[in-house]
């Protein structure tokens, strides 16, 4: 028990207070919809339960169409194929506009949010109410498309999580390991220099895949803030300097690196054919 992390001991506490499996109002079979209640929002959720076994969950984040249904159906073959409840969030632009969404909440109009305003923290939330329909904990693992990979960018820079694996698709821009950079493209800002370092280290050995299409080049929907711009002049671009800038910084401090490169050849900014790719379970893989 003493090498149990605090999320885990958490987690347990939650497992014991969840309904048993045969009472648990389960997520059901084959395609659903759900309006669900958590401690902050009310998100509708598009679910798939593939046929197998207990699966393990995978939560899958739309691009700035807010399109949760097409990215659950997009998802199904990955949950055939490796036995996971697909639920995809919609997180309505009304109510979680780009800074809410893409950014995190992080930061609104270039100035820091409470660490309360941080949408990472509905994830939690969410992983914990399906767990409770279900009866049971879950493994789980994340992937996000454009607009949904910027948001698990910011997640996975400022929220810890137990993911088996986060996947990042084809986002406009990144969180660079860089405090020299203001969120929420960077860590400037955000946390005292004292711990800023663990931060970092933290950000740098979580399970990070950045999942890129190779003639992801276009620039339609791509955002062209000037921070945005710094990055690269495309997607591709931007990604490849991500995930190199998180493998010098990790190389240079001797610190543990948990992130993994995969590209998709021949295939552009389509968030069907990047799920439907082959490549997808090396990008998911823990």
């Amino acid at each position: 028990m003493r090498n149990l992390t605090l999320t885990s001991i958490v987690g347990l506490v939650l497992l014991l207070a969840l309904p048993a499996a045969g009472n648990a109002q389960r997520v059901p079979d084959g395609n659903g919809t759900q309006r669900l209640s958590l401690k902050h929002a009310r998100i509708t959720v598009f679910t798939y339960r593939p046929d197998c076994h207990a699966p393990s969950l995978l939560l899958v984040f739309h691009g700035q169409n807010r399109n949760a249904a097409d990215y659950r159906d997009w998802a199904r073959p990955l949950a055939d194929r490796h036995c996971m409840l697909v639920v995809a969030p919609r997180f309505e632009k009304s109510e979680f506009p780009r800074w809410l969404y893409q950014h995190g909440g992080i930061a609104k109009d270039g100035e820091l949010q409470p660490s309360s305003q941080w949408t990472g923290r509905l994830v939690l939330a969410l992983i914990e109410r399906i767990r409770q329909l279900e009866g049971r904990m879950m493994t789980y693992s994340l992937i996000g498309h454009s607009a949904g990979g910027q948001y698990l960018s910011r997640l996975a820079a400022f929220t810890p999580t137990e993911a088996q694996r986060i996947v990042i698709a084809n986002p406009g821009t990144h969180v660079l390991p860089d405090p020299r950079l203001d969120a929420p493209y960077g860590f400037g800002g955000v946390y005292p220099i004292n711990v800023m370092d663990k931060e970092l280290r933290r950000y740098l050995s979580a399970p990070v895949t950045i999942y890129l299409g190779s003639i992801d080049t276009g620039d339609e929907g791509l955002s062209k803030s000037s921070q945005a711009i710094a990055q690269g002049p495309t997607r591709y671009a931007r990604g490849l300097k991500a995930f190199e800038a998180a493998q010098a910084l990790a190389r240079a401090r001797g610190w543990p690196f948990n992130w993994r490169l995969v590209e998709v050849p021949g295939v552009g900014h389509r968030a069907k054919q990047m799920f439907a790719a082959p490549e997808a379970s090396l990008a998911l893989k823990p």
